[in-house]
């Protein structure tokens, strides 16, 4: 019988323990007094911007951004910084049509997860282009930028990137010494320190190393924590030179108290056909329905070796190799709020009113095997220029995880006893979780490669074009207990498919420094895709096709202001196909269903003047369902996706201060999207705006301090709500973040 954990431990003399060992890191990584070392010169671009970046770290990407023929949003981590931002999540917020998801009934969602354009990116997240499939709330101390690419991206990601993906770019050993060291502490008393050190061992050679540790509550919550540990060292060999190898490595360990929301009963748009429950108040934001002895405890582990070699000005080679792998063990205790999740017993006293909850648990494991070569290399044939893009990518991924229930198959259910709705106690008994026997297994194996070449006509036309072949084979075996079922029942089943992902865009440059673009994209989701779980029927059964994903977009980029500030604007249409769908005679499950998106998106990055920096951006977009039908209504359009998202972050430096004001706006999402005129709970999330501000100093060149406060106004708002409407989590109520920043 599995045992619930109860982690008690002096986490402050950990920090501090962390805190004393970066003065020793960074002794060591100092220069011996005897050692001559000639000057650094650094040589920085006329057009070089804080915010602003020209390229992708991506070798499948040959162009600069200027004239790339998709939208694409770049956040560096000098912005990242300046926000206090530390999560993935955090910084998202700083490009628009993206939002977030939350798991059904009393399970948060496991790790990052992300809506955009009106489709799951959860499994489209990459570390230096190799998927990332880990269930882990992801942290930015050691990325240098994160990259969202926008828009059907199979043929430079693979399967399932139905619109766009996520790359997180590791921070790599570069040929100049650098010490940096951050501390935070905020108002919900959680306190950050991390370190970026790299240093020269010769003029070819290079150590990095970015470490992390932080502990703490988190804002508006009352018992949640967020405890992580990292370390991230990194060896570079051949710098400066025309081979270089990387090997790197990652570390994480999270020791969280885990957030499973609270009852929306109050909320607008709350409805119960109880009347006393209809108009009752809200509760406590801060309540706890959770446990004393709920935990969650993920271990990430990460090994690349990359190597690059110039062979000539004209042939490059970069081969990447990776081993991961990911396992997250958690119990929470979460409310269970569907139609008879909440009682009166009978009393006008909402004080004796209690709330239904649930114990649950997950214990899951990914892996990843991963090799990856990309040849690229330019050439010319009469009057046109080519840079062409080769290459080759081999994965094996895996995901297995252990059932785990109140009791055994068969036996009487176990009763989670409720909570009251406004004093919820976290010390009440609850029953263990045990190992039901239960589980599932997924593995999918693919060999793929691609091909990309730009054409270029002169100065003023491109054509951009790319095909990728994927081979895959899915394996999926699992010993589940159906619902209402008191006996495990085993599956065993696999599938295998050849994919053709491809894209096509022209490019046409008015001016050296201006592109206007129009292009098409193919991408395809085959069956398991989410999570290598099959099944006999739906868009994970065995026979099923794979769903197709067609992309159109035209738009135009620019640099003005002496290349300093890029602006872009974009209109698109996706569409996607083979959506598993209920015929209205037949009641059979058909692939007629589709999904329509329509959008417009404007952004602004850079410089305005030397003092004055700004990232804008706004979108716009419908998301219709076309013949997507279940028993008894017709969906008509696609939960959480708002039509209007817009951010905004602009600083501007005066003698040494540093004056910075950022705003968020997501519009209403809609969860109820059929035609039942049923009452719902919930029916959607109302739309919001949210200000933050930063304060900060330079001291000198070495020191800095800032000050970070966010949601001025004190926006009551909610982040995230579940497919039923029962339980949220709000937003971040008015706060602050003091950090100190010190390089040396």
């Amino acid at each position: 019988m599995a045992q619930i954990k109860s982690r008690k431990h002096n986490r402050s003399a950990q920090l501090m323990a962390l805190a004393a060992s970066l003065p020793l890191l960074a002794h060591a990584a100092s220069p011996e007094d005897d050692v001559t070392h000639l000057p650094t010169i650094t040589v920085k671009s006329e057009a070089e911007s804080k915010y602003k970046a020209d390229s992708l770290n991506s070798a499948k990407y040959t162009q600069p951004l200027l004239d790339t023929p998709q939208t694409i949003s770049v956040i560096k981590k000098e912005i990242l910084q300046e926000q206090g931002a530390t999560s993935l999540v955090e910084a998202l917020r700083n490009t628009p049509g993206i939002t977030l998801q939350l798991g059904e009934n009393g399970n948060t969602s496991a790790g990052d997860a992300f809506q955009m354009r009106g489709f799951s990116t959860q499994t489209s997240t990459y570390v230096d282009g190799i998927r990332d499939l880990g269930a882990i709330s992801r942290d930015v101390f050691n990325l240098d930028q994160i990259e969202v690419v926008k828009g059907p991206s199979g043929s430079e990601a693979g399967r399932g990137a139905a619109s766009g993906y996520i790359n997180l770019v590791s921070k790599l050993p570069q040929s100049e010494n650098s010490q940096e060291i951050s501390a935070s502490y905020n108002t919900a008393e959680h306190a950050r320190l991390s370190a970026d050190i790299n240093q020269v061992i010769n003029p070819n050679t290079a150590f990095r190393l970015n470490v992390m540790g932080q502990e703490g509550g988190v804002e508006g919550r009352d018992y949640i924590e967020n405890n992580s540990y990292a370390i991230a060292p990194s060896l570079a060999f051949g710098l400066n030179t025309a081979t270089r190898l990387y090997l790197y490595s990652q570390h994480i360990r999270q020791r969280n108290i885990p957030d499973g929301g609270i009852p929306t009963i109050g909320m607008q748009g709350f409805y119960n056909s109880d009347s006393l429950l209809a108009t009752a108040p809200q509760v406590n934001r801060e309540n706890f329905y959770g446990h004393v002895n709920d935990y969650e405890d993920v271990d990430a582990d990460m090994f690349t070796a990359k190597i690059e070699s110039d062979f000539t000005d004209r042939l490059k080679l970069t081969n990447i190799t990776r081993v991961g792998k990911t396992q997250m063990n958690r119990v929470l205790t979460g409310i269970n709020t569907g139609a008879s999740g909440l009682r009166t017993n009978g009393s006008s006293d909402p004080a004796q009113w209690e709330v239904n909850r649930s114990r649950q648990g997950v214990d899951q494991e990914n892996k990843i095997l991963a090799n990856q070569t990309t040849l690229n290399f330019d050439l010319q044939t009469g009057a046109v220029e080519h840079d062409v893009v080769a290459g080759m990518e081999f994965l094996k991924e895996q995901q297995s995880s252990k059932l785990l229930a109140t009791q055994l198959p068969g036996e009487a259910t176990v009763n989670t006893p409720w909570a009251n709705l406004y004093r919820p106690d976290r010390h009440q008994a609850m029953p263990a979780l045990i190992y039901n026997g239960g589980y599932t297994n997924g593995e999918t194996q693919t060999a793929a490669a691609y091909l990309f070449d730009t054409l270029k006509f002169g100065e003023r036309f491109q054509l951009n074009g790319g095909v990728r072949v994927d081979y895959y084979e899915t394996d999926y075996q699992g010993l589940t207990l159906p619902r209402g079922g008191n006996a495990l029942v085993a599956k065993d089943l696999s599938t295998h498919d050849t994919l053709l992902s491809w894209k096509l865009g022209g490019v046409y440059k008015p001016t050296l420094n201006s592109s206007v673009y129009a292009s098409y994209a193919k991408s395809l989701t085959p069956p398991g895709s989410a999570n290598f779980t099959l099944s006999e029927s739906g868009n994970d059964a065995i026979n099923a096709q794979p769903q197709e994903t067609h992309h159109y977009e035209v738009g135009s980029k620019w640099e003005l202001l002496q290349g300093k500030l890029a602006m872009a604007a974009a209109a698109y249409r996706t569409e996607n196909e083979n959506q598993s769908t209920i015929d209205p005679i037949s009641q059979l499950a058909v692939q007629e269903g589709k999904k329509r998106v329509d959008g417009v998106e404007l952004s602004a990055v850079g410089q305005i003047t030397d003092a004055w920096n700004i990232s804008a951006g706004v979108a716009h977009m419908k998301v219709k369902q076309l013949n997507q039908r279940s028993s008894s209504s017709t969906t008509l359009s696609e939960r959480w996706s708002p039509e209007w998202t817009a951010s905004l972050w602009s600083t501007y430096d005066w003698a040494g201060f540093k004056f910075g004001l950022g705003a968020r706006y997501v519009d209403e999402q809609k969860r109820v999207v059929t035609d039942s005129t049923a009452p719902a709970n919930m029916p959607n999330i109302p739309g919001y705006v949210v200000i933050d501000a930063l304060v900060g100093y330079n001291f000198n060149k070495h020191a800095s301090l800032n000050l970070n406060l966010y949601n001025l106004a004190d926006k009551e708002y909610i982040s995230t709500l579940n497919n039923g409407g029962g339980r949220v989590v709000l937003g971040q109520p008015r706060s602050a973040t003091l950090s100190l920043n010190y390089k040396f």
